[in-house]
């Protein structure tokens, strides 16, 4: 591995565990065991530095997102594997994170924002229109609607004055979400198709 991907990949492991803000370049740099100075011919400030990270996160997320659609027998279980994935990846983020990147990292944030707009969004509705086909969910959403709801349904999991660290994690804030979604949007069918997927994580758990 190079060193600007070593640079980049301890940034976002920093960044995931304690937030954006309070991780600076010489925290990244003390980690890595090489000078400031170091970072700094590779990135020419923080700004940049978290653009990257963020830039080959979301690169990351959407190659994940397709892979689960692929891999998918049905909307039901698309959305199942979109959960472990979920709370695999939630289980070590701070959810200061995308506060801190809305407040202090503008482009950043920007560009997590067109991800969430464009590509989220897309991949929830055609999840829905693929759940209709199927007969698990009920014909008569409307998809505009409820796939705006569940986009910024989403992001309530990272409000610390709702939900503070010290009581939640965002882990489990989240699966509780995606969970009220889907009971939501289901057909009987799917309410079936939900408890048999439900059923089978409970005993591969145990």
């Amino acid at each position: 591995m190079g060193i600007r991907d070593r640079i980049k990949q301890k940034a976002e492991e920093l960044y995931m565990k304690y937030g954006i803000r309070s991780v600076s370049m010489d925290d990244i740099a003390a980690q890595l065991g090489m000078s400031k100075k170091t970072i700094y011919q590779y990135f020419a400030d923080k700004d940049e530095l978290v653009d990257a990270v963020v830039e080959d996160e979301i690169s990351h997320m959407q190659g994940d997102c397709m892979q689960c659609s692929q891999m998918a027998q049905n909307a039901i279980h698309e959305i199942f594997i979109t959960l472990d994935s979920v709370i695999d990846q939630f289980s070590n983020m701070n959810p200061m994170l995308l506060h801190d990147m809305e407040k202090f990292h503008h482009k950043a944030y920007q560009r997590f924002r067109k991800h969430k707009i464009e590509f989220i969004l897309k991949i929830i509705y055609n999840n829905l229109e693929r759940g209709i086909r199927e007969g698990l969910f009920r014909p008569e959403l409307n998809l505009e609607i409820i796939s705006k709801f569940r986009l910024e349904s989403m992001m309530i999991a990272f409000d610390v004055n709702l939900f503070p660290a010290s009581r939640y994690t965002l882990a489990g804030v989240t699966k509780e979400i995606i969970e009220h979604y889907l009971y939501g949007v289901a057909s009987l069918k799917g309410h079936k198709l939900i408890l048999q997927y439900m059923t089978e994580r409970k005993n591969n758990q145990q």
